[in-house]
């Protein structure tokens, strides 16, 4: 059967590193088979890299990952289970990092889920000593592109909130005072220059307090 290799394409917070290619990757490397994980501890040790550590998928991977902050997570299993997607959606939220999974099983729910969960590179029947830097290369590629493109999407995001913020305090402020939407504006600049704040901060602490008086 050819090798399938499904790579992430699309985003998934936070700010992640972007590998040096001259720095060793350091793996963690989940994998149940001593046999299986032989081979490739081996073509990791061939391809420059160092392995942090190797645990069956039943260890506590999100600890391990807080623990030992490896470069790069390899997953070699014959087909991903529930609790191990899991635990890659929790690495992915709090500390993510690129995931390459090597199994037999090509279900494509299986492989939705996987990438879902924060897979970088799903292969199927592909694990060759030859192949292994490339497609640890693209997966890193790929994840540091993600992180980027999240990362602007919460900027681009947490500045429509700002402007959305500004906006009602303004209206509060017209409201109350009578004021016109530029002497509103100024007032808000005005308060946030004294405080040494941001304009958003200072709508946002208006419409906190209009709240909470009611």
């Amino acid at each position: 059967m050819p090798a399938m290799v499904w790579e992430l394409r699309c985003s998934q917070g936070m700010k992640s590193p972007v590998y040096p290619s001259e720095s060793p990757l350091r793996v963690l490397l989940v994998d149940e088979t001593f046999e299986r994980a032989a081979l490739l501890k081996q073509a990791l040790l061939d391809a420059g890299c160092k392995i942090a550590a190797h645990v069956s998928a039943s260890a506590d991977l999100p600890g391990l990952v807080a623990e030992l902050k490896p470069d790069l997570i390899i997953l070699d299993t014959e087909s991903p289970d529930r609790d191990t997607l899991e635990n890659l959606c929790v690495i992915r939220r709090d500390q993510p990092r690129p995931i390459v999974m090597f199994t037999h099983d090509d279900d494509s729910d299986k492989i939705r889920a996987a990438i879902r969960a924060g897979v970088s590179a799903y292969v199927v029947d592909g694990m060759k000593s030859e192949r292994l830097r490339p497609i640890m290369d693209a997966a890193i590629a790929r994840f540091n592109e993600f992180q980027a493109m999240r990362v602007d999407l919460e900027k681009a995001e947490n500045q429509l909130s700002a402007r959305k913020d500004v906006e009602r305090a303004k209206g509060i402020l017209m409201k109350q005072r009578g004021w016109s939407e530029d002497e509103a504006y100024q007032a808000l600049r005005k308060a946030a220059m004294d405080k040494g704040s941001r304009l958003a901060d200072v709508a946002r602490q208006l419409i906190e307090i209009t709240d909470l008086l009611g």
